[in-house]
């Protein structure tokens, strides 16, 4: 996977795959490859959002913790 990879983008080429495979303009030739792909990002997104999630609470939970908030 690429390191350089974003959430915006992999979430945009996981649209493409979708809108590709519901127009049928995947040959069934690689059809399996964009649906590996597909889960590749999938997987990928799952975890960025898990990881904002924790970080995100993490951030809460420091501000309800610090004095006079």
């Amino acid at each position: 996977m690429n390191q350089e990879l974003t959430y915006e983008a992999a979430y945009a080429e996981l649209q493409q795959i979708a809108e590709e495979i519901e127009n049928e303009t995947v040959s069934v030739d690689i059809l399996a490859e964009k649906v590996k792909r597909a889960s590749v990002l999938i997987e990928f997104c799952q975890q960025k959002l898990r990881a904002t999630e924790v970080e995100v609470n993490n951030i809460i939970k420091q501000m309800e913790n610090k004095p006079g908030a």
